[in-house]
This record gives C-alpha cells, structure tokens and sequence, in this order.
C-alpha cells in the first residue's frame, strides 16, 4: 500500500521526525486560506507517484494569490497516470543542503538496509550511477535494530557539524520503518536547514498489506494501487492477477509456481503476460480465470502449470478442460503437470482436449515463448 506525502508525513512526525507545517487542500479556495494561515508555501500534487517536480506538480508559493494560481494549475493534472486530486500546502523551508536517506527490505541480506547519501534532491539512482561510492549502505540485523554507532558511522558523510541530527533522524527513520511494518520509507529530500536544523520536506511510504491486522486503521490511510480492467475483475472474482507487458499467459496454482513459470518464461527469452495464480480453486474459477486471461490482446500463447501438493492436478485439470471446451480459444496452450493425480490429469487433458503435456516444465515454457514469438 503506497501512501501519500500528505499521508506518510504525519507518520514521521509521530516517530520524532521534523516536518514543515502543513495543509491538505482539495480546491484552490482552500489553498488559498492553507497559505493565509502558513505565510510562504510550497503547493504540492498529491499523487503516488515520483516525479512530481518535472511533471509540474511542485510549485512555490510567495502569497496566499499564488498558492490559489498553483493550486488552479496543479488540480486535475495527470502525474504517472494518476489524476491530482489535491495538493498539500507546506511552508517552505530555508535549505543548506539537501540530502537522501531510505530504509527498504533488502533481499540480497533477507532483512532491511538503510540507504544515506549527501546527494539528496535529485534522481537518486542516477546520481548513485555516476558515484556508486556516493551512496552508503548499512544492513541491519532485524532483530537487533539499528544501532547508535552504524547510524553515526552513516551520517558521518554529512560532515561533523550536523552529523549527529542526521544520525538521530536516521535512528527515527528506522523506528518508523519498523513500527508501521513498512517495505519502503524514504526521505528525498532529507534538508538540513539554515538554523542547522533536519527536516524531512518528502516522504515515500510503502506499507505491507499484510500488516492490517497489526495496524487496524493505517492502511486505510494510504492509496490502493491503480488496477487495470482485468486487474479489478480478477479481485472482485478473488483471484489473484497482475497484468504485465508480455505475450506468453500464464496459469499455475501456487504463487510461487507461477513466479517460476514467469522466471522461466523470461529466462528462455519470452515475457509474460501476467501473474495469475489460480490456488486450488481452479475446478470452480478456472474459466473466469481464462476469460481474464484471454481478455488481453496481448496474449499469444499460453502455458498451463500445476503442481499437486495441496490440491490434485486432476482436480485442477478438470476445471481447466471444461473452461476450454467452453471458450473454445484459438490461441496455442502448453500443458505441464505434476504431483498428485498426475496421471489422471494428464489422460484427462490427452482425451478432451488432444492436447499432449510436456514432461518437463522448461519444455513448455520453451514451446510456449516460441510459439508466442511466431505469432507476434
């Protein structure tokens, strides 16, 4: 779940970070009276997405008339496919320097990372090309937390003069990080102001959605993401499916079998066209699962792959079957199949739909990519 600046601030707030005061505004009229009440502002698209800055969404604000002209000019714009339906009136800050700082999962080290840099304010992972050294790292030992020492040991490229609030905001990142079961909490700018001061002037929260039974009421807060067509007909039929940019479909039970499927359809050179993970549910969802599937018209191929652990894959064959004799597609489909009732599912598919399962996965996915490619 993505939060909003306007959101995710509040948040930091609560874990010792400074903030600029500010005002969520839904018209230019209420932009107009945030500036009355905050004097010199900055007015801000709150959308969940980066970039705003370039995309105009980011303007300053010397009057309460300019932050009403920003306002009208900011509202209803479109940033990263996102319609800006408010705007956050912040007062501006008076900046020395402009850092980066960011605590995200890492799945090199299996635990969380804090990322630093001094080169804050700017396309962080550009800047980070240029000068990989640039950007420090300190992993964190998950069950220990983020010590005093490693916390100095990374401010420490800001310079002794304000090495000491950068390592207490770090320190306030990282409880913030763990307190809201966050993925990605990232600060861009990080600002130490004139009086010296450290201030966080943005704020990029991801939360997990699997911590709303901890968090009851915080992932209310955030911002669902955007869901295509078929993305919101899979949910509302509770299945669970990613549209992605390939031709190769995909239909496995397991969410972890079908990320091997995808990895396997990219390693041998294809792209797939979706996430779709039918469970043991296949024998009641199977054909709004195809429907959905079959929907994308990028689609040109599609592989078929269960494996029995926790549900037969006769079962499972058996929706899959009757779902494709009533589409009845013209599109090439590759079968794999394994574990229990094996035999029966691959007699099964052999007999209704003439078609013959590969023994192997990799022999499927192969077929699959290429008859993809010679349909494109």
């Amino acid at each position: 779940m993505n939060f909003e600046e306007h959101a995710a601030k509040p948040l930091l707030a609560e874990h010792g970070l400074a903030v600029p005061p500010s005002r969520l505004a839904r018209s230019a009229d209420e932009a107009e009276a945030a500036a009355r009440e905050i004097g010199p502002c900055v007015v801000k698209a709150q959308v969940p997405a980066g970039k705003r800055g370039k995309a105009g969404g980011i303007r300053l604000a010397a009057t309460p008339a300019d932050a009403r002209a920003s306002a009208e000019a900011i509202l209803g714009m479109e940033i990263g496919g996102h319609r800006v339906g408010a705007v956050l009136v912040e007062a501006q800050v008076p900046i020395a320097r402009e850092l980066y700082a960011a605590v995200l999962n890492d799945p090199a080290s299996l635990g969380p990372i804090v990322l630093f840099s001094t080169l804050g304010g700017m396309d962080v992972e550009e800047a980070a090309e240029r000068d990989p050294a640039a950007m420090r790292r300190q992993k964190v030992d998950i069950r220990t937390g983020l010590s005093r020492q490693d916390a100095e040991a990374l401010a420490a490229a800001a310079g002794p003069e304000v090495a000491p609030a950068v390592a207490g905001a770090l320190l306030a990142l990282y409880d913030a990080y763990r307190a809201l079961d966050a993925e990605l909490l990232e600060i861009n700018p990080l600002v130490v102001t004139a009086e010296g001061g450290v201030i966080a002037l943005d704020c990029k929260l991801v939360v997990d959605d699997a911590a709303a039974a901890r968090r009851p009421g915080l992932l209310e807060q955030g911002t669902p993401d955007r869901l295509t067509d078929l993305e919101a007909r899979a949910q509302a039929a509770g299945l669970k499916y990613i549209e992605l940019g390939g031709s190769v479909g995909i239909l496995a039970n397991g969410a972890g079998l079908t990320m091997t499927t995808m990895d396997a359809v990219s390693h041998l050179g294809g792209e797939p066209a979706n996430f779709l993970e039918v469970g043991g549910e296949a024998y009641t969802k199977a054909q709004t699962a195809l429907e959905i599937l079959l929907d994308n018209p990028n689609v040109r191929s599609l592989i078929v792959n269960f494996c029995g652990a926790f549900a037969r894959t006769d079962v499972m064959a058996d929706g899959v079957v009757q779902a494709w004799k009533a589409l009845d597609p013209k599109i090439p489909v590759f079968f794999t199949i394994h574990g229990t009732g094996e035999d029966e599912a691959v007699a099964l598919v052999r007999r209704e739909l003439g078609f013959e399962p590969f023994d192997r996965m990799d022999d499927a996915v192969a077929a699959a990519v290429e008859a993809a490619r010679g349909a494109a």
